[in-house]
């Protein structure tokens, strides 16, 4: 304890990193205080079909990491999301567009090019998400809207208010990223996360409490211990990398040797982040809604009772099966081994014992293939996690931080920004955040 409070005096007095976390704070104030702000024209009182929509199933995750936005019918409600998915899209023509593989290659001109898509690509799915989930409010929630606006008038002007709101969290992200402490983007995605925490942890120590016949107080405990365990996997999946390494032969220079040194690639155990959980939601969410569209309402067929159900063996096998075959799909499209050997020969490098060009990019290839199965198994018990909390009667709201994207986005934002507070620490002359060991973060990889 003693230690704790001498870091935190430690980092009060760096007046940089002071300033850094002070801004940090006052950005995530802002952004906190707007998911309270309703819609103009919407009474709040009228959301409860809304609020009951939004308690399971994928609309649960949206209204997660919006912070509670999304059912509270806030100028926040579409989050940062619109931007995530608008990321995604331009990752993948990254790889598959000639067009964007040259601005990759162009340096910092090129990334602001990139940037720049981006956000025209976000401000295009605004358009079209915008009036969808207002008209979704409207079916829910038609009461809620006021008799003396009409429908046009509000669906033109929330549609701009929404969209500028997703753009001002954007905004504020950059900021952060600018002038204060971790990566703007993952750190709005983890308050968003982190906001509905309090609430769920309330309701599941309530609900424990209540029910002594269900173990009370010792199966809460018992909670806490297996989510504790579940946070350190993650740690330990977040962290895990294969170093291989990497000879850079000297040469000659203005009459002085240079390189010659050993240096390594650090090929990571989770390199496609949470993003094969993201893809394999969204493809278990598609047949859930053609079936329920097809089904007469009442008698679902046995395929739509447990694909619906998240808790099912069914519905588990199949969503684990997807995120290990997406982890090999985004890991493959993301990480070019033929690049990589390239990159290795162009600066007279070479892996010990193994022959530049196609010999090690099969090298490269053989070793990822090996570390994905155990890092893509991992991640799916991980993303199933929540499902077999449901199994032990946990509230839906808490058991989603037992695992799947909400935990990983919250282990690896934490690391990141706790690596950059050493670092300002170490720079300084100060002692680390620990005592032994160095914290090690993604490697500037974002949440999402």
């Amino acid at each position: 304890m003693k230690k704790f409070f001498a870091t935190l005096k430690n980092i009060w007095m760096i007046e940089d990193l002071r300033m850094k976390i002070l801004i940090t704070i006052g950005f995530a104030a802002i952004y906190r205080f707007g998911s309270f702000v309703v819609l103009p024209g919407i009474n709040p009182n009228h959301l409860v079909a809304l609020r009951e929509q939004t308690s399971e199933g994928l609309m649960s995750l949206l209204n997660m990491f919006s912070g509670g936005a999304f059912s509270n019918a806030s100028i926040f409600a579409l989050g940062i999301m619109p931007y995530i998915t608008a990321s995604i899209v331009i990752q993948l023509l990254a790889v598959a567009v000639p067009y964007f593989q040259k601005m990759q290659r162009e340096g910092e001109s090129g990334r602001r090019k990139i940037n720049q898509y981006t956000r025209y690509l976000t401000i295009f799915i605004l358009l079209f998400q915008a009036p969808g989930y207002l008209v979704n409010l409207k079916h829910l929630s038609g009461g809620a809207l006021a008799p003396s606006i009409g429908w046009t008038v509000f669906m033109i002007s929330s549609t701009v208010i929404l969209a500028a709101g997703s753009m001002f969290i954007l905004w504020l992200g950059e900021r952060i990223t600018d002038k204060g402490i971790g990566n703007g983007v993952s750190m709005i995605i983890m308050l968003g996360i982190i906001a509905r925490l309090p609430q769920a942890f309330g309701q599941e120590a309530v609900s424990r409490l209540n029910n002594l016949s269900g173990g009370g107080l010792v199966m809460f405990l018992i909670e806490l211990v297996i989510l504790f365990l579940v946070i350190m996997a993650a740690i330990m999946l977040t962290q895990g990398t294969r170093k291989v390494p990497v000879q850079y032969a000297k040469r000659v220079m203005g009459g002085q040797q240079i390189g010659g040194a050993r240096q390594y690639i650090p090929l990571k155990l989770f390199a496609a982040n949470v993003m094969p959980i993201i893809f394999a939601q969204a493809i278990m969410f598609l047949p859930i809604t053609l079936l329920q569209a097809f089904s007469d309402g009442q008698n679902p067929s046995a395929v739509l009772m447990a694909l619906s159900d998240h808790t099912s063996w069914a519905y588990n096998l199949v969503f684990a099966a997807l995120i290990i075959i997406f982890t090999y799909l985004y890991t493959a499209i993301t990480m070019n081994p033929v690049q990589m050997a390239e990159d290795m020969k162009r600066n007279n490098g070479f892996i010990p014992g193994v022959r530049p060009g196609k010999d090690t990019a099969d090298y490269i290839d053989n070793v990822m293939s090996h570390i994905m199965l155990p890092g893509s198994l991992f991640l799916a018990f991980i993303a199933c996690m929540p499902a077999f909390a449901g199994l032990l009667n946990v509230q839906p709201e808490f058991a989603q931080f037992f695992g799947g994207t909400s935990l990983l986005i919250l282990v690896g934002v934490v690391l990141d920004t706790l690596q950059q507070i050493e670092s300002h620490l170490l720079m300084r002359h100060y002692d680390g955040l620990l005592e032994s060991g160095r914290i090690r973060g993604r490697g500037g990889v974002s949440a999402y």
